[in-house]
């Protein structure tokens, strides 16, 4: 069979096809590192290539098969929250089945991100979409789990196409399931790396990529697992990721303190995310494919927008009508495969940050405030602007959330009650001792800690010491009468009205669950926000 691959990237579809024995005529691709990478690999000569500005008589004829990833950028829930740019992804897709049109090759393929799914869906129903003349090309759309055809990676890719769907799943039981813990562990082998997917073996000199990075310092290790285990809206991952189950997505961008990022322990009893081989094995890579880039960060990028080349080869097998029964498996596959004459540039992994931008941002949830579904209290430094250290309260459903402004206003208010005014009385020692900690700093001083730019007290000292205050006005509260502790339902509900009309409150039913902590940290943050610390100038330090 004779195939092009479209938006080639590193050429994970043109190397599936080839050890499935199909003859990849043309790829085209244009960004510069990939074109290096997959000349590289494949023995070519690829140009940077536009595939928008492609001249459809110019490409080869008697093609069997037509293969590719238009960029899924604008489509991402990744990028922008999902509001990238949807008209201008749509102007690859077109393109992509522009040129299947013209082509007419008895399969084609296309993978992208799982919400392009309904893109298609939509196009192909709706007579006004621009890709509703495409609807006779028998498109199929599936939503595919990569890691239930062996890749070491839970990657949901949607594939639309007119390839034999039905026969690539009855390859599903023939297919090891790999773990990241069976990566991790064969690519830190001391001799010979035997690649846990595709079974070539390399000693371990001239295995490439294997550079690890400075374990997480204790500041990124806190961003981490906050991240992944105590975010205020996505659901919570496991920290650090768990070693006997295909590894979470592989992404093309993430930092050392992302909650995409993969995290390990390591060696020292630390943690660590993963070095560019871990990556490229879990994407389904083998151990010979070389990366040719100028950074770490360039590398990572082109791994983590590949398609893993483990279901590529399953995609040219099924267009070849290769029964189950007759399916080669990975390893055995992977025997003839060999490492290029040219070896990739050594890139030094990413360090951690020893200045950052003087504006650097923060926001973090306090400690015993944590609600989910949106609801929490959170420090935040209005993205590096002096002076504006506050505590804020959000509540509601995603689609309507509020916030109850923790002000001298709300200070005085609860003030009124006999309950709190007592309870702050009791607790006028804790509340002390908060305020003389924070005196040993200032707003810009703080600013200046968290940009690593001086020493001194830093924001999750603060976000755990006004947690550790409210927990306190909250076993107060654990002690107040049954009546009083009823009152408290009042004065949270009250505040959550405050200038809103109507009886309707957005999460009311969870603001009185957890009426108690919630007076707990509207009482410590509007303390807070109110406190002379916030006037204070930058130190002469």
């Amino acid at each position: 069979m004779r195939a092009i691959d479209l938006y080639a990237g590193v050429g994970g579809w043109s190397l599936g096809l080839r050890l499935a024995g199909v003859e990849v005529v043309a790829s085209y691709e244009w960004w510069q590192p990939a074109v290096d990478t997959h000349n590289g690999n494949h023995g070519g000569s690829l140009k940077p290539t536009d595939v928008r500005q492609l001249q459809l008589e110019n490409l080869p004829s008697n093609i069997d098969l037509v293969v590719g990833s238009p960029p899924c950028t604008e489509f991402s829930y990744s990028n922008r929250g999902g509001g990238g740019d949807l008209d201008e992804g749509l102007k690859d897709l077109v393109r992509f089945l522009e040129v299947v049109e013209h082509l007419k090759p008895k399969f084609w393929a296309l993978e992208n991100v799982p919400r392009v799914a309904q893109v298609l869906e939509r196009g192909m129903a709706d007579a006004k979409h621009p890709l509703y003349r495409f609807r006779e090309l028998g498109m199929q759309i599936e939503i595919i789990d990569f890691s239930d055809y062996g890749t070491p990676q839970s990657r949901r890719r949607c594939i639309a196409g007119n390839i034999p769907f039905d026969l690539i799943k009855t390859y599903q039981p023939r297919l090891p399931r790999r773990t990241l813990g069976d990566v991790v562990e064969a690519i830190a082998a001391d001799d010979n790396v035997i690649d846990p997917v595709w079974g070539c073996a390399l000693p371990a000199e001239m295995v490439t990529e294997r550079e690890v990075e400075r374990a997480l310092n204790a500041e990124e290790l806190r961003m981490n697992r906050e991240a992944k285990t105590y975010h205020p809206v996505y659901n919570n991952m496991a920290f650090p990721d768990v070693m006997d189950v295909p590894a979470r997505t592989v992404t093309a961008t993430c930092t050392r303190v992302s909650r995409e990022s993969i995290v390990i322990g390591d060696s020292s009893g630390g943690f660590r995310r993963l070095n560019i081989r871990e990556r490229a094995c879990l994407q389904g890579f083998p151990i010979t494919y070389q990366f040719y880039a100028r950074s770490f960060p360039e590398k990572a990028k082109m791994v983590g927008n590949a398609i893993p080349p483990t279901f590529t080869y399953l995609v040219a097998q099924a267009a070849q009508d290769v029964s189950a029964d007759d399916l080669v498996p990975y390893a055995q596959a992977g025997l003839r495969l060999r490492l290029p004459e040219a070896a990739a540039p050594v890139t030094p992994p990413t360090t951690e940050g020893r200045i950052y931008p003087a504006g650097r941002s923060f926001r973090a949830a306090l400690p015993g405030l944590r609600f989910k579904s949106g609801m929490r209290f959170e420090l935040a430094n209005g993205r590096g602007r002096e002076q504006d250290w506050q505590v804020r309260f959000f509540f509601g459903p995603s689609i309507d959330i509020r916030e109850i402004t923790l002000d001298g206003d709300l200070l005085c208010k609860l003030r009124k009650s006999p309950l709190l005014r007592s309870l702050m009385m009791a607790l006028g020692v804790e509340f002390a001792n908060a305020t003389q900690v924070l005196q040993a700093s200032t707003p810009n001083d703080l600013q200046a800690a968290w940009s690593h730019r001086a020493g001194g007290l830093r924001p999750y000292q603060i976000a755990d010491l006004l947690g550790e205050l409210a927990g306190k006005v909250h076993q107060q509260l654990l002690s107040a009468a049954t009546d009083e502790q009823h009152a408290v339902i009042g004065y949270v509900m009250e505040a959550a009205a405050a200038g809103e009309e109507g009886d309707s409150i957005p999460g009311s039913k969870k603001l009185t669950t957890h009426a108690l902590p919630i007076l707990s940290g509207l009482l410590v943050g509007a303390w807070f926000n109110t406190l002379p610390w916030h006037r204070l100038q930058k130190s002469a330090a």
